[in-house]
């Protein structure tokens, strides 16, 4: 296989039960598939037919999942078809190979970001001097690389993210919004830096890509051919690409778009 598919997960292919009914009227709700599990309770979806997309896809190319969760976030997702033999997580932070993670890329990472960027000791606790007050509902490390916050939208400060931004920006960190969560990371924390790696492992020539989040802009932008939703953190500033095309459908019917579309650019049909 020659073509690598690299896509994120949360609100690109999988959705909450919340995401979904915020755009899909109650009754109009096509087949779900629950695809996370968290304390027994379900948590993401795709649609049935997104699931046969899925494993058409993954029969002709390489499924690359790339995201900003954590390993043990990572790894509550079974995906139709098992794991995925690459997937690139903690923003790129860490490549999973077979489901172990490659300690030796991690390591790079820390080195580089090491030479870059303030040490994340500096940012938590610029953090909390910054966000104390009760509508941070939750304060998280994210495997010892970056941190996020949790906020309760309504009461979030107008004024918070613009200089949170500011502040992170002169210490080599970037900042992230994507729906309640304030993301920090440090600025050679990349996606598609680890996807060029296993693009080199895989002998992939060929990089289709999917996903929603600023934090995705950077993989799409070097794909051969993008596809993003209209809704979410790039369709909100209205980012766009040459190679971009956006989904119709909005909600989990757009994860099903997306896999189709990227289906149909390896020839596959059902």
């Amino acid at each position: 296989m020659t073509t690598l598919v690299a896509t994120d997960l949360d609100r690109t292919l999988i959705y909450s039960m919340a995401a979904i009914e915020s755009v899909q009227p109650i009754g109009t709700i096509p087949p779900l598939l629950c695809v996370e599990v968290l304390d027994g309770q379900p948590l993401s979806y795709m649609t049935e037919m997104a699931g046969q997309w899925l494993e058409k896809l993954r029969a002709n190319a390489v499924l690359v999942p790339t995201t900003t969760r954590t390993l043990a976030q990572y790894e509550r997702v079974q995906l139709p078809g098992g794991r995925a033999p690459f997937a690139v997580i903690s923003n790129g932070g860490q490549i999973v190979v077979d489901g172990v993670v490659d300690r030796q890329w991690r390591r790079g990472v820390e080195a580089r970001v090491a030479n870059d960027s303030a040490p994340l000791a500096e940012i938590v606790a610029g953090l909390d001097r910054q966000a104390n007050d009760n509508w941070v509902l939750k304060r998280r490390i994210a495997d010892d690389l970056f941190s996020y916050i949790v906020v309760d939208l309504a009461a979030l400060p107008a004024e918070f993210l613009g200089s949170w931004t500011d502040w992170c920006n002169q210490r080599g960190w970037v900042v992230s919004m994507q729906g309640r969560k304030i993301y920090a990371l440090p600025r050679g924390l990349t996606k598609e830096a680890a996807i060029l790696e296993v693009m080199d492992r895989a002998g992939a020539r060929t990089l289709l890509a999917a996903g929603d989040g600023a934090l995705d802009a950077g993989f799409l932008s070097m794909a051969t051919a993008a596809i993003r939703p209209p809704h979410g953190e790039l369709a909100e500033t209205g980012w766009q690409s040459t190679n971009l095309r956006i989904a119709a459908a909005v909600g989990v019917l757009a994860g099903e778009e997306m896999l189709q579309w990227l289906a149909g650019e390896v020839g596959v049909r059902m």
